[in-house]
């Protein structure tokens, strides 16, 4: 399967009380690097050009360690599972530099029309890209 990894700072708005990363900042640290890791497939402008989108069904992360105002983040995006219609990508999180993984979030997302937001089966192009 095809990963990508995608470095991200720290912000300091993006820290809570305990100057950790808020919790809900993952969520949209996952959306960024998601974003680039379909950037990178070969067939990525599909989905940067509003032919293809995605909708996030389901999203579980766990987290094993903080990261902190000024950590760079290392995230690498793989895809885990392929279904009809979705599919799954999972972002480990690392701090630059080291081999522990701090956080990991799951996301299933379902494909859908760009024009219409329907859901749709998962072209042949996407599967591919998905699985090599």
């Amino acid at each position: 399967m095809v990963a990508h990894t995608h470095i991200l700072r720290v912000r300091y708005g993006e820290c809570d009380a305990q100057k950790v990363v808020f919790n809900s900042r993952y969520g949209d640290y996952v959306d960024v690097a998601v974003l680039e890791f379909m950037r990178a497939l070969p067939m990525g402008e599909r989905f940067l050009n509003g032919e293809l989108d995605y909708q996030l069904v389901k999203q579980t992360t766990e987290w094993r360690a903080p990261a902190r105002f000024d950590d760079q983040l290392a995230i690498t995006v793989a895809p885990v599972a392929l279904g009809n219609t979705s599919f799954t990508l999972r972002a480990d999180f690392r701090l630059v530099g080291g081999d522990e993984v701090i956080t990991t979030s799951e996301t299933v997302y379902v494909l859908v029309s760009g024009a219409t937001l329907s859901k749709m089966p998962l072209p042949d192009d996407v599967r591919a890209a998905l699985t090599v």
